[in-house]
């Protein structure tokens, strides 16, 4: 496979697995502040998300620390946007 396809497909793939990991946890947040059993959700959550990024991570990356790089900037980049969307709206500040 082409070098640029190869590491253009790590970039998407770190996106992919950043917004999995980080929207997982937004959601995780969300369900656990109203859950009877917090500590379940976010354990559990905790364990699925990480078990996710890891294996994708060992799978994009492989021997190559260039793709393993440019995954991390795609996870990095997933996390600002998942941050940006699940921001809630202020009210305008007013003195």
């Amino acid at each position: 496979m082409n070098e640029a396809v190869s590491v253009a497909l790590s970039f998407v793939a770190g996106v992919l697995l950043g917004a999995l990991f980080f929207g997982g946890l937004w959601w995780t947040v969300r369900q656990g502040l109203s859950s009877q059993w917090p500590a379940r959700w976010f354990l559990g959550s905790l364990l699925v998300r990480m078990t996710i990024a890891l294996t994708g991570f060992y799978v994009v990356g492989r021997d190559h620390w260039e793709r393993w790089l440019v995954c991390l900037v795609g996870f990095l980049l997933a996390r600002l946007l998942v941050q940006l969307r699940s921001r809630t709206p202020q009210a305008a500040y007013a003195p």
